[in-house]
């Protein structure tokens, strides 16, 4: 009898990894560049990354994608969050990893005492990016779900995601963000939240950003408090902080999860409020990432 439930157990671990390796390699990823005529014929750079069997159910008219939009970090290129981009991928979502700046763009500065220290033109940027690059998606794969977004984003891209979220809550349906240091938390409930928060002694996020715990619970956010540092979150972190976050974002995902957030029972107000702008913690040269 042990030795039939040693090898049950063992299938079951195979199969789960069978199911992972599988997914993994049937994903296809495709970079596309559109240009927005509006904005000067701006290249948009975006990395596809979806299912093969998914993607010919859905060219079949069989299936409609759940879409994923997926924001990286300032200084950071738009593929190197492929281990984000493929959980998401391997759950039957279509991701869209959409480049954000570009060499000709100003550098994104520090002003003490603006909202969100100086850092809102750069977010209505990446809302802008998000916008065209979904419409332009439309045309490529029009079997998408386009108006109920996963936003997804690290660092400088979280808070893209948050900002997104604030001025098209009708467009999301989830929002997965690790380490938004700027923009405070959507608090009305209308969508789930997942956030990673690092445990970084330069990255520090602002006050005003996190709700308190009972609001979290009101409003349906977990938060999630790792040890891992604001750059272990993106390819060339560690190993362990990247099978950490996928197999939380894998159970987010799934409906009947022990994450799923608790529906709001009451009116709460949309955002949290922004509070007084921290003073800029300096990032030292070590520190590839601003934000």
């Amino acid at each position: 009898m042990k030795r039939g439930i040693t090898i049950l157990v063992s299938l079951l671990v195979l199969a789960t990894l069978g199911y992972f390796t599988v997914s993994k390699w049937a994903i296809k990823h495709q970079t596309l560049t559109f240009y927005d005529e509006s904005r000067g014929n701006r290249p948009v750079a975006v990395d596809i990354a979806v299912r093969r069997d998914k993607e010919m159910q859905a060219d079949a008219g069989l299936i409609k994608l759940p879409a994923a939009i997926l924001n990286h970090g300032n200084t950071v290129k738009f593929t190197e969050y492929s281990f984000l981009a493929n959980i998401f991928a391997a759950r039957g979502y279509i991701v869209i990893s959409i480049q954000h700046d570009l060499p000709t763009d100003p550098p994104m500065v520090t002003k003490v005492g603006e909202l969100y220290v100086g850092r809102q033109p750069q977010y209505l940027r990446g809302v802008a990016n998000i916008r065209f690059a979904v419409e332009e998606m439309k045309k490529v794969q029009p079997n998408a779900d386009y108006d109920h977004l996963t936003l997804v984003g690290h660092s400088a891209g979280a808070d893209i995601s948050m900002y997104f979220a604030k001025l098209h809550p009708e467009l999301v349906k989830k929002v997965v963000t690790l380490d938004n240091l700027r923009v405070p938390f959507m608090t009305d409930g209308r969508f789930k939240i997942l956030s990673f928060r690092s445990k970084d002694p330069v990255f520090k996020t602002d006050p005003g950003v996190i709700p308190a715990e009972e609001e979290c619970e009101k409003a349906g956010i977990t938060v999630v408090r790792t040890t891992f540092q604001h750059n272990d979150m993106r390819d060339t972190g560690p190993e362990e902080a990247k099978e950490s976050i996928q197999g939380m974002v894998d159970k987010f995902l799934e409906d009947d999860s022990s994450l799923r957030p608790v529906p709001s029972q009451s009116p709460a107000p949309l955002m949290t409020d922004a509070g007084p702008v921290a003073p800029f913690v300096p990032v030292t040269p070590a520190a590839p990432l601003q934000n």
